[in-house]
């Protein structure tokens, strides 16, 4: 009985997304949506995938490489799905990894910048072996997923309390000493969307972790693909280049050397993000507005720009701000809310603004 009554709602499923493939050739918000709709589902139908993994991987075994049958598993389908190919240097500096001292794995804190939930394809396509996410606690609750990255061996972080996060880290640390595991981190704490390269100041849990662990810094830069996906209007598919950058090592330094530390990669990844980066869509009109002179007629107030001023302010999205000396943006939404402590999280979803 169930299925005739489903049968009917498949079919008009069908029908639309049918629809919205073909329009999505023509339109650029048809192809949004109808890359949206791909990759979510894809998503979904990953973590439900993963769950079986994780139970296959464990009796195998395999428990370690959970994540990187999963995240292989996800690019591989999706990829082709929303035509989105990414294009990796410096692969080595992760696979280097793996036999790095005399045959035995080394671990690593891989660090990489955080623009959306699209950085989950470029991780899926350079995930490697041995290595597990760190995440915040309430993604454990998370039908699905919450099961997948739990049974995968994820670091669950609980930012309103730091004596369990700390608590959590250690383990993290003995686990990277005594079993060669690596952990994921984008340091940032939160998103960066940003229409230019840009990178939030960085949060000092992954370095702390890395030096008391004495393991290096391995960074991940993707360029920035506003360009491709902007989170409102277009999802459009292309190249996306993501650099590994060789690691950063941590022996014989001390929790005297975290900011120091932090501060190189930001600064390594930053200048990569810049490099790698296509120019995005207001370039050219952001260096047409620079190259004005100050005395253009254009510039000049009237009594009528005067009284529209307040409005003009009012409707500003986004406002700027600096950091070591770095133009970042900070979106209106709550891109660059602090968290409220200090560690370091894969956000899938959007922080929420008091």
């Amino acid at each position: 009985m169930l299925g005739w009554l489903l049968k009917p709602f498949a079919l008009a499923s069908t029908i639309a997304l049918s629809t919205l493939g073909i329009l999505s050739q023509k339109y650029q918000r048809a192809r949004f949506y109808f890359h949206l709709i791909l990759y979510i589902s894809t998503l979904g139908a990953m973590s439900i995938w993963g769950v079986a993994v994780s139970i296959l991987a464990t009796l195998a075994g395999q428990r370690l490489n959970i994540n990187y049958y999963v995240a292989r598993s996800f690019y591989l389908t999706c990829s082709p799905l929303v035509g989105i190919k990414i294009d990796v240097e410096g692969e080595e500096h992760l696979t280097g990894l793996l036999t790095a001292r005399g045959g035995n794995p080394q671990s690593a804190v891989l660090v990489g910048n955080h623009q959306s939930f699209l950085d989950i394809l470029f991780i899926g396509r350079i995930f490697p072996k041995r290595a597990s996410i760190m995440a915040k606690k309430e993604l454990k609750w998370v039908p699905a997923l919450g099961q997948f990255m739990s049974l995968s061996g994820a670091v669950f972080i609980d930012r309103k309390n730091r004596k369990d996060a700390v608590k959590a880290l250690e383990q993290a640390a003995n686990d990277m000493k005594h079993k060669g595991v690596s952990l994921w981190v984008f340091p940032e704490g939160t998103r960066s969307s940003s229409a230019e390269p840009a990178l939030l100041p960085f949060k000092k849990g992954a370095f702390h972790l890395a030096i008391q662990a004495q393991v290096p810094i391995v960074p991940v830069v993707s360029e920035n693909y506003h360009r491709l996906f902007d989170g409102r209007t277009r999802l459009d598919s292309g190249t996306l280049r993501v650099k590994v950058l060789p690691a950063i090592e941590t022996i014989g330094l001390t929790s005297d050397d975290v900011n120091s530390l932090a501060e190189k990669t930001r600064e390594r990844m930053l200048e990569t993000l810049s490099e790698i980066s296509a120019p995005g869509p207001s370039t050219s009109a952001t260096k047409q507005v620079e190259e004005l002179p100050e005395t253009s007629p254009a510039l000049e107030e009237t009594p009528e720009t005067i009284r529209q001023r307040p409005v003009a302010q009012a409707s500003e999205s986004s406002e700027s701000g600096k950091e070591g000396g770095k133009l970042f943006k900070v979106d209106s939404r709550g891109d660059t809310t602090e968290d409220e402590m200090d560690d370091d999280a894969v956000l899938l979803k959007r922080p929420k603004v008091a």
